[in-house]
């Protein structure tokens, strides 16, 4: 296992022994219920587990043409974090019972801030208990504020705007994370448009996921993505989705695989087509 990438049942257990633990975070979360990830965690939670909202801190506000999930302001997420007990050197580990969709989230957005020391549970709160671990429904204490700095991002980011001047000049190819009937433009009940941005390819986030909802061997990975890039370098990928959430469950994937250095589009389907203009593809290609 990568620190900076994924963390075993196994392995966090017995950190959690340790003489300095990390911080566990419980992303639970649900897409249409925003408060479904709360009650989710006080019905059982990794000991010690603070949870942290998917829209109130890994989400910024909408403008109605940013996106269903903007990013957060990077101060006030910096200072959530710090709440949290996260210092600058502080050990992180995310989770969620959703297939490590929102977890991957906030692994993406530490290392936005610069935050390297952050890893993803491997089969999340499912993989905790399959391995016998204990769960909890106390509230930990509130743990001490910690001095976390600004550092240089370890994330990258494309705006709409370079996006849509991609289409007409090819710099980036597109991997779209959602399913692909709405990749196709067929049974969209998220978003008010369906269909995909010009040239994007299909990449499902849960093609990640082995049956037990741990990810694929690092080597399956990365010859999985690699058929997709076709030569192309990491560098040259930018990863979305619906709303930039399962886009970094990609990009989690592809750094388990070697493959790290590819872009978040932050607002993805949901901003693209509440933009007036954005060209629009449907079908498979």
């Amino acid at each position: 296992m990568n620190p900076s990438t994924l963390i075993s049942a196994s392995e966090l257990a017995q950190a959690l022994r340790s003489p300095q633990p990390p911080v566990v975070l419980d992303c639970s979360s649900e897409l249409g219920d925003a408060d479904a990830g709360v009650r989710a965690y006080e019905a059982g939670h990794i000991p010690g587990a603070h949870h942290v909202h998917m829209h109130h801190t890994l989400s910024g506000p909408r403008s109605g043409d940013n996106g269903r999930n903007p990013l957060p302001d990077p101060l006030l997420f910096m200072q959530a974090m710090s709440a949290l007990g996260i210092g600058t050197d502080t050990r992180v580990v995310a989770y969620d019972g959703s297939a490590g969709v929102y977890a991957a989230r906030l692994w993406w957005t530490l290392r936005w801030i610069g935050h390297e020391a952050v890893a993803v549970l491997d089969g999340g709160l499912g993989a905790w208990k399959a391995a016998g671990q204990a769960v909890s429904t106390e509230a930990p204490p509130r743990p001490r504020p910690a001095p976390l700095k600004a550092r240089p991002s370890l994330e990258k980011t494309v705006s709409y705007e370079q996006l849509r001047a991609n289409i007409d000049a090819p710099r980036w190819l597109v991997l779209d994370a959602r399913a692909p009937d709405r990749f196709r433009g067929e049974n969209e009940t998220v978003d008010p448009v369906g269909g995909h941005i010009p040239g994007a390819r299909n990449r499902l986030f849960r093609d990640n996921l082995q049956a037990d909802g741990r990810f694929k061997p690092a080597a399956q990975l990365r010859a999985e993505f690699e058929a997709l890039l076709d030569g192309r370098s990491p560098e040259a990928i930018v990863n979305q989705c619906g709303s930039g959430v399962s886009a970094c469950h990609n990009l989690l994937a592809m750094a388990v695989a070697g493959l790290g250095g590819a872009a978040l589009y932050p607002g993805s389907w949901s901003e693209w087509c509440a933009r007036p203009g954005a060209p629009i593809a449907t079908g498979a290609d």
